[in-house]
Parts: structure tokens; sequence; C-alpha cells
């Protein structure tokens, strides 16, 4: 909004011309956000307590569980309103709103963050304890990926190649495939940040780290100079969702000061349904869905356990971890939260430092 409000005053003031960098407006995008986090959280989690809205620790799936997370029980939830909130202000204020990718992006959030909205308030305020059904998420999910698919399938000026990591000039056409293949990344990329947020700070920290990550691979894949030098594709207008990146690690940090053990706000499916599809979102506009994988290691593997854990015990009677998803399993390996949440971390950094090697490893 200031950008396409005050930048075209530049040449009568000057100083105005700063509106034109991205890393300025990336910058302050995630100032704001950060600064938005920090000032509205207390007064959500005071609301969120009159409301009576905290999360429900039952016992009935697993007595072990309850008895490490009963502590938590009524601890306020849906906190990720308020990064939503300050994601999608930061964005429409720094950002260049008339940008196709931002369009984008803001809507895929909005989106997915109504659908966690109706899971989370189905729970808290209608107490069905389910939530929305399992044909009810992926349903919403699978929609909203048949319908950027098809848009971005439809837009010429961007191509259904898939470019593999690691190696020079090699893609795959997927052509009418391609849409297919945005739904696989929007639905895979939303469960599975939704899978992950199970500890204090565990999901919002892996989702920082991915931003910080992409951020820089948005700044590169829009601008035609480093993206000729490092033999990537380039992307006319992605590098502003380096501002839309800027501004969930901003909302990120802020609400990781109130969501670290022990947690004061926790961030419900409005947050990380929300905040995983954004990321695949973005990986998609910058074509590089098959660095998702990489950059959000942790995601896939606390997806994977659970997959093969339910295959497992449905085809072999036999249980692979001790429980699912895999940072549970760790807990009741005798590991302590704050122990599994910061290894978690430590490797979701490493994995984001692996994904920007890719960009010389060609």
């Amino acid at each position: 909004m200031l950008y396409t409000l005050l930048y075209p005053l530049h040449e009568t003031f000057s100083y105005l011309n700063i509106f034109r960098y991205i890393t300025f407006r990336a910058a302050m995008a995630a100032l704001t956000s950060f600064v938005i986090s920090m000032v509205l959280a207390p007064w959500l989690i005071r609301k969120l307590k009159e409301l009576n809205i905290g999360e429900n620790i039952r016992k009935e799936d697993s007595a072990r569980l309850h008895q490490l997370h009963c502590s938590k029980q009524q601890t306020p939830t849906m906190g990720g309103i308020l990064i939503l909130a300050a994601v999608l202000f930061s964005t429409l204020v720094w950002a260049d709103i008339t940008n196709r990718y931002i369009l984008l992006a803001c809507f895929v959030t909005v989106w997915l963050g109504l659908t966690g909205f109706m899971d989370d308030y189905l729970k808290q305020i209608k107490k069905k304890s389910k939530g929305l059904t399992a044909t009810a998420k992926f349903t919403s999910q699978i929609l909203l990926g048949l319908i950027l698919g098809t848009v971005l399938f439809l837009y010429p000026a961007l191509n259904t190649k898939l470019y593999l990591p690691f190696l020079k000039g090699v893609s795959l056409e997927l052509g009418i495939f391609y849409i297919l293949f945005v739904i696989l990344v929007i639905t895979g990329s939303s469960n599975s940040v939704n899978l992950t947020d199970g500890l204090d700070g565990l999901a919002i920290g892996c989702v920082i780290m991915a931003a910080i990550a992409f951020s820089i691979l948005c700044y590169v894949s829009g601008n035609l100079n480093f993206s000729e030098y490092l033999l990537i594709p380039y992307i006319r207008g992605s590098g502003e969702l380096t501002v839309f990146c800027a501004s969930i690690l901003g909302a990120g940090l802020g609400f990781l000061w109130f969501n670290c053990h022990p947690a004061s706000i926790f961030m419900g499916d409005v947050g990380s349904l929300a905040l995983g599809g954004a990321l695949g979102a973005v990986a998609i506009f910058i074509k590089k869905e098959m660095l998702l994988v990489i950059v959000g290691g942790i995601f896939v593997l606390e997806a994977l356990s659970v997959i093969l854990q339910v295959s497992s015990f449905k085809f072999r009677k036999k249980r692979i971890f001790r429980i699912a998803p895999l940072h549970h399993h760790f807990q009741f390996l005798g590991w302590q939260e704050n122990k599994v949440v910061v290894r978690f971390w430590i490797m979701a950094g490493l994995l984001a430092l692996l994904t920007l090697v890719t960009l010389k490893t060609r």
C-alpha cells in the first residue's frame, strides 16, 4: 500500500525512492508484523481466557501423552488469528498490492486460515472434539489447490516445469498434470505443518527457519542478475514475495515470544494450516517446489511418521514409533519437551542452510 501510494512521488521527494528497494520494505514488514504480534498478543490471551477458548488435552487419546501435557489444559488457543492478522497487514502495507503473487499468497493464506478457524471454532465453541471432519479439511485444501493450479496453468508467463535441485537445467514438463501437483503441494504442506504443531514453539520455530530461507529464495528468483548468475528460473515479480515471507518471519518471532515453553498461547489450526499452505504457495510461485521438501524437512518427517505409523498398524498390526507424530515419539523416549523442540529447531536451521546451498551446487 505504501509502495503504491508513495513510490510514484519519488521524483518530487527523492527520499521516497527508498520504497523502491525490496530489502527495505521486507525489513520494515518483518518489524511491523513483529510489533503487531508483541503488542496484541497479551490482549488476545486475556480475551481467549475470558471466552474460555483453551486447549483440551484428552486422556482417551493417550494416557501417557495426557500425563506429559496435562499442565497445558485450557491454555488459550487460536492464536494463529494474531499471526495471520500481522502477516496480512504487514504485507498489504509494505508490498506492492498490485503484484499477482502477493494477491495469490494472501488468498491462499486467508482461505486456509478460514478452514483452520472453522476447525478450531467447532472444537472450542461448539465443543465438537474432532472439529472439521478429515473429508471437509481435505476438500477445502484440494479445492484451493485446484483453483490455484488452474490459475497458474492458464497464466502464460509461468511454465509448468518441475525443476530438480542440485542439477543444472534438469526439469520435468508436467503439462496439465501441473494442476494435480499444485494440489499435492498445497495439501501436503498445509497438513504437515499442522501435524508438527504439538509442542511449545515447535511448529512456529520451524516455520521461521523456512521463512528466512524462502525470503532469500524469493529475492534471488525475482532478480534477473542473481537468477542468471545462479542458473535458476527468473520469475518476474516474484521478488515481492520477499516482503510476504519477511512478514511471516516477524509475526512468527513475535508469536514465539509467547508460544515458547511454557506456552501462554497456542496457534491452533487457524495458524498451522494457513502457514503451511502459505509456504507451499511461495514454493510454487518461485518454482522451488522440490526445495520445499528440504527446507520443510521437519514437516516432512512429521507427516511421514504419521503415514508410516498408520500404514504399519493397519497392515502389520505393529507400530514403528511409540507414538506419532515424531516429536511425541521422542518425548516417550524420555526427552524433555524443550530438548525435543530445540533439537528440531537446530535441524530446521541446518535444512534451511542446505536449501540455500543448492543455489550454488549446479
